[in-house]
């Protein structure tokens, strides 16, 4: 049998992988900070009897866009968006640091300022409480500020400030729940130059019309090795039908 086919084979699996990857990012158009993923094509000799002359194709995720995406207005208290470059820093699941761009925020029953999906947002102290029957605004350097609803006007109380980092972005990767953590596991710095817009959110920055003509490529190029595969078994029958008039 050629081994045609098994070159052609690995090339379909790895194109099936890009097209998830592909189709993972144009789920997420409309997530708010969501940054796209990145995956690249590399070719892996075949190791092996014989002179060099195949290759396997293999997919890898190369990182991700950080590139930030548009910022849209909600004049919204709770909301706000990262300018330019920088993260909010969430407690995860395991109680490790997480970072994300995603600034829609609330606040918990137990009155804990909190992520829409239930993230504690982490203050320069920890947590941030939140009193109740307080109207809350949040200033551009993270500083979260309550007035009380009963005496109006009444004077704001700085109650935290929420924590801005900005690690190296080679030294970011995306864990498996959607938030991005550092590759050497230590917490990033505060960084007070990042900046914070108070009643907007940004949209994610994956392109469409690119991820669109991507899914199409990558629907073509595993149409050519369903052919490939096609070919090697059409050479397949027939020298099987000359062994059998000898």
């Amino acid at each position: 049998m050629d081994r045609m086919i098994y070159t052609a084979m690995t090339g379909a699996k790895h194109i099936l992988e890009q097209q998830a990857t592909t189709s993972h990012n144009l789920a997420n158009a409309t997530s708010t900070g969501f940054k796209s993923q990145i995956d690249s094509f590399r070719a892996v000799p075949v190791m092996g009897q014989g002179l060099p002359t195949r290759a396997f194709v293999v997919d890898s995720t190369s990182g991700a866009d950080f590139n930030p995406g548009a910022i849209q207005a909600t004049n919204r208290d709770l909301d706000v968006a990262v300018q330019g470059k920088g993260w909010l820093v969430v407690k995860r699941a395991d109680g490790s640091e997480g970072y994300t761009r995603n600034g829609s925020l609330k606040v918990s029953e137990n009155g804990i300022l909190q992520t829409a999906n239930g993230l504690t947002v982490m203050g320069d102290g920890g947590p941030i409480s939140i009193p109740p029957d307080v109207t809350i605004s949040i200033a551009k350097d993270g500083t979260v500020s309550s007035i009380s609803n009963d005496t109006l006007p009444g004077p704001a109380n700085s109650i935290g400030r929420i924590k801005l980092v900005n690690p190296a972005e080679a030294n970011l990767i995306r864990a498996s729940d959607g938030l991005f953590v550092t590759k050497d596991g230590v917490p990033a710095d505060v960084d007070i130059n990042v900046n914070l817009v108070n009643g907007a959110l940004e949209g994610s920055n994956v392109n469409v019309v690119d991820a669109m003509v991507s899914m199409i490529s990558l629907a073509r190029q595993f149409e050519t090795q369903m052919k490939l595969l096609q070919t090697a078994e059409n050479n397949a029958n027939k020298a099987s039908q000359l062994l059998n008039l000898s």
